[in-house]
């Protein structure tokens, strides 16, 4: 029987057994020390554990399976457990505690996995692209604009587990913002879940108005009078960008809809309303970067367009610049063929002639051109 399978006996009906058998499997793991979270045995991975009764939390004491047994024991409140990159090693014994199905847990560890919703019995099993803006001072073909992470969440009915991979994404604020809304959070594990989505979300489109700035100024540069001089690096590495920030957010939508539509156990049926609201806000982040994409591609057209009338520019006055030139160089060819019977040679007026009649020539064809444009 599972570690999770013990637990719901001690907890349910108090058998010596159980108990037994659980602090057994507990000795042979490293026990999670939660008065002392910085030396904790699982590592650096383990962020914090709070427990939560009623939407309020719980004083902390104790170890993890101390904690999960005393919530299983009351029936009701739940556990929330947020872990930063751990290992193999270190999430070996909470998948056990917890009754985690290895894949979900292969997921969870390894990461790099597409946003998605999976149901594993009891358990909700999601994942979520979080997104962050990198700043720069000047946008270039190198510059990396969008930086992303991930966010694993497993919801049980009395758990939610949070795996959070990169830099950024921290669920520190969004742990206050929940205590504060003490109504909310004594919906249990699937406030949690919504919430993380709805941060997620929001997050993404914070991102698209700060990559829309990008956007703004590369089209900017683009349409200004040197337009044609611009990098068009820049625009491919926005695309490149919005590239990634698409893969983070388009395969998230059939997800949303799905726990907003679907009954889910471990889904409050009043949570299901607020992942509607949550679709609306992906699908709106969705539509703006479709555009931009568009956008984007009408933005490398038009420069792509300058370059060609630029260089057309540059051929006409190249071209006109050498009928101009094509009249001394005649001239000067004929007269440097060095015949000993040619009029003008010997002629006093000769020269100045030749002189003049070039001059005259070069600036009639000079306004020519100047007239029509070429110069």
């Amino acid at each position: 029987m599972t570690m999770a399978g013990n637990l719901r006996k001690v907890t349910g009906l108090g058998r010596v057994g159980g108990l037994r058998r659980v602090a057994r499997l507990a000795r042979r793991r490293p026990r999670v020390d939660l008065s002392h979270p910085a030396r904790s045995p699982l590592g650096s991975s383990v962020v914090n554990c709070v427990t939560y009764r009623d939407g309020v939390r719980a004083p902390r004491g104790g170890d993890l399976v101390d904690t999960v047994e005393r919530v299983r024991k009351h029936g009701h409140g739940f556990v929330w457990l947020g872990l930063h990159e751990p290992t193999n090693d270190e999430f070996a014994g909470i998948a056990e505690l917890f009754d985690l199905h290895p894949l979900a847990v292969e997921d969870a560890v390894e990461a790099h996995q597409r946003p998605k919703v999976e149901r594993y019995g009891e358990t909700l099993f999601a994942v979520f692209k979080t997104v962050c803006y990198v700043e720069h001072e000047e946008l270039t073909a190198t510059s990396e604009v969008v930086n992303t992470g991930e966010i694993m969440v497993f919801v049980g009915r009395d758990f939610v587990i949070t795996v959070r991979h990169g830099r950024h994404g921290s669920l520190g604020p969004l742990r206050e913002e929940l205590e504060s809304d003490t109504t909310q959070l004594a919906k249990g594990p699937s406030a949690v879940l919504h919430a993380i989505a709805d941060h997620v979300v929001d997050d993404y489109l914070n991102v698209i108005d700060s990559v829309q700035e990008d956007i703004d100024q590369v089209e900017t540069d683009v349409f200004a009078a040197n337009g044609a001089r611009a990098d068009p690096g820049r625009i491919y590495q926005l695309k490149r960008e919005l590239l990634e920030l698409k893969r983070a957010v388009v395969p998230l939508g059939r997800p949303l809809l799905d726990l907003s539509d679907r009954p889910v156990r471990v889904i409050d049926p009043e949570i299901q309303a607020y992942f509607r609201d949550v679709s609306d806000h992906l699908l709106r982040a969705t539509e703006q970067i479709a555009a931009f994409d568009e956008l984007l591609n009408s933005i490398l057209q038009a420069h792509l367009a300058q370059v060609t009338v630029a260089q057309n520019e540059d051929m006409r006055k190249i071209t006109a610049w050498a009928a101009v030139i094509a009249v001394p160089t005649m001239v000067c060819g004929v007269y440097g063929m060095n015949f000993d019977h040619m009029p003008e040679l010997h002629w006093r007026f000769g020269y100045p002639l030749v002189l003049g009649v070039i001059s005259v020539a070069c600036w009639v064809l000079y306004r020519g051109f100047r007239r029509n444009g070429w110069l």
